[in-house]
């Protein structure tokens, strides 16, 4: 009979410990978010330079829509923030819908790339 009992405890203790590693491992899953912002922009020039700025370390996707002025990122929320993205778009001279682009930067883009004009087309 201990024989017996000794089999199930390990049954027990083994299904005890499967259980609770898959439930460690479920949460190691990573996080992903998707987040949408206004970045200004009026060119193909534009839209490489925004996307490459925005593909910084944890972001695994960046699109710009140049018709919309919306980019699109999927980034891991564990590695950085949304507002890393902004400021990194922001560096390379694309304002954002929360920073600005400082004014020696953005002097610096091509004249095909000025966007505070207003000018939708160079």
């Amino acid at each position: 009979m201990k024989m017996k009992t000794l089999i199930k405890l390990m049954f027990f203790l083994l299904f005890g410990v499967f259980t609770f590693s898959s439930a460690m491992a479920q949460e190691q899953v990573k996080k992903i978010i998707t987040a949408e912002f206004e970045v200004s922009g009026v060119c193909k020039m534009c839209e490489k330079r925004i996307e490459k700025a925005a593909l910084i370390k944890g972001v695994k996707f960046a699109e710009w829509k140049k018709e919309t002025q919306i980019l699109k990122v999927i980034y891991k929320p564990q590695n950085l923030s949304e507002d890393d993205i902004h400021n990194a778009v922001a560096k390379v001279g694309h304002d954002t819908d929360k920073v600005k682009a400082a004014d020696a930067i953005y002097k610096k883009l091509p004249d095909c790339c000025a966007y505070r004009d207003g000018v939708k087309v160079h």
